[in-house]
């Protein structure tokens, strides 16, 4: 949460190039907040995102390996995907 992203690629024609910062997460979702005050929910397994870490360095991960409560991702291992 609090970190940049960016939708590079969706399912969802209408959610592709949608930016702002992470305010929530839930299992399957992911809240942004626009530069505008307005709170966007998308769906974590049908986008791409690609996020912006405090040091300027940008992940770009797909949606479907981050598919899990925030919690619980801690404890799993993850192949490098990037």
């Amino acid at each position: 949460m609090g970190l940049e992203v960016e939708i590079t690629h969706s399912l969802h024609g209408d959610l592709k190039g949608i930016h702002g910062r992470v305010v929530d997460e839930t299992k399957n979702t992911i809240t942004i907040e626009d530069g505008e005050g307005y709170e966007k929910i998308i769906p974590k397994g049908s986008a791409t995102f690609e996020f912006t870490l405090p040091n300027g360095v940008t992940i770009e991960l797909k949606g479907e390996i981050i598919v899990s409560r925030p919690e619980d991702r801690i404890k799993k291992r993850f192949r490098k995907y990037w």
